[in-house]
């Protein structure tokens, strides 16, 4: 018998939480299949089977916290394994599925597509035939039924209250409320952003940027850039870009305190806020100043990713040296981000939105984006902090700046 333990996933946590079990107890396993999720304050990661065998879970549901070095799950390696195709053998017969008679097949094209306006839409075919009926909107229905399906009473419901919605699982003038266990991951996020307010002296700077040119850029250049790195041309690349050329300008915002010393990065390893079903997390780029635009681009494109699937390791996830977040995705136009401790700065993109400004003495409609930088007042002055955000804000509004980090007339002139 082989005892599966929780790993050990960094030196400063002791407890994680089970996500979710992959394998039944009693169920044959085979070496390295995943057994289980668990969830760290930092990341989740897979468990998996160290021998072939039969497996038998602890009496730990999902949900619960457990404490690193306890046991998970053991496996009798020496059990035989069932007869025929494991899983396959004991699945149940795919069973043939009729074709609808001729004379319904209108009514079952018309359910099938109301049914699958969204994939998280479930709805009874009685309810469904009502929605295609009355052209109901199936977000505008509060779904009662098991597992989130709508039903008849729900769509009729919504027919005779127009206008009036009820909070999922819920039914009008509800009074519902519920509690829910705060994840490893939310309590660490919480503690954190509360850290971050009571330790440090932080205050924000905000400036504009004109996205113009970079704008320009992309549409002129997004077909040719993708046909040959093989991924789109987005704003984080340019963002990073500038950052990392401002960084190593005013190196006290790449900095840290540390006790009675400061901590000063020859590198910009920036870390860059993703939102997830979870939380947030923020992964990071390590040396930025040493990547290209298409590097960047794949970089941040593989980290979103690894982030909604919950694939980040810790090491994805320690170690930036600065932060990029952007609630422009999300509608925000000004917001004021709170630093991303030990870090010391923390840069704010918002939404791009037309509007009015004055360019050689003309009022000229322009595609402007807002800027905050939230930095730590103890080792960043303010001369540096607005210092910063001018650079990198002249850096996007002259791309061809990234590309040397100086202006080409001022070089050319030595000035």
């Amino acid at each position: 018998m082989i005892d599966i333990k929780v790993p050990t996933v960094g030196e400063s946590i002791s407890e994680v939480t089970l996500l979710k079990w992959n394998k039944k107890d009693g169920e044959y396993v085979e070496r390295d299949e995943m057994i289980a999720e668990l969830e760290s304050e930092k990341a989740t990661f897979e468990v998996n089977a160290e021998q072939a065998g039969v497996i038998k879970l602890a009496g730990i549901k999902e949900g619960d916290s457990i404490k690193i070095g306890d046991l998970l799950a053991s496996i009798d390696e020496n059990a035989a394994k069932p007869s025929g195709n494991g899983a396959a053998a004991s699945a149940k017969p795919i069973e043939k599925k009729e074709k609808p008679p001729k004379k319904e097949a209108a009514k079952v094209a018309t359910e099938a597509l109301v049914t699958t306006v969204s994939n998280d839409i479930k709805a009874s075919p009685v309810a469904s035939a009502i929605i295609a009926d009355k052209k109901v909107d199936p977000q505008t229905v509060t779904p009662t039924g098991p597992a989130g399906k709508i039903l008849k009473e729900d769509v009729l419901t919504a027919l005779s209250s127009p206008g009036k919605k009820a909070f999922t699982g819920t039914q009008l003038n509800s009074r519902n409320v519920r509690s829910e266990k705060m994840s490893n991951l939310r309590k660490t996020i919480s503690r954190r952003l509360v850290e971050a307010k009571n330790t440090t002296a932080m205050l924000t700077t905000f400036n504009e940027v004109d996205m113009s040119s970079i704008i320009e850029i992309r549409n002129k250049y997004k077909d040719k850039f993708k046909e040959i790195h093989g991924v789109g041309l987005g704003f984080m690349s340019f963002f990073a870009k500038a950052c990392a050329v401002a960084l190593a300008e005013w190196p006290s915002v790449n900095a840290y305190i540390d006790g009675d010393q400061l901590v000063y990065h020859d590198y910009a390893d920036i870390s860059i806020a993703v939102s997830t079903p979870r939380g947030l997390t923020v992964p990071v780029m390590r040396n930025v100043e040493s990547m290209s635009m298409a590097d960047v681009e794949r970089k941040v494109a593989e980290l979103a990713g690894k982030a909604r699937d919950s694939k980040l390791t810790t090491e994805e996830l320690t170690g930036g040296t600065f932060t990029i977040t952007n609630g422009g995705v999300f509608g925000s136009l000004m917001s004021t981000p709170i630093i991303n401790i030990p870090q010391s700065a923390i840069l704010g993109m918002h939404k791009i939105q037309d509007r009015p400004v004055v360019v050689n003495a003309q009022v000229v409609v322009r595609p402007m984006m807002y800027l905050a930088l939230s930095y730590d007042h103890r080792i960043i002055d303010g001369r540096e902090s607005v210092s910063f955000l001018v650079r990198v804000k002249e850096l996007l509004e002259n791309p061809g700046q990234l590309l040397m980090g100086k202006d080409p007339v001022k070089t050319l002139l030595e000035l």
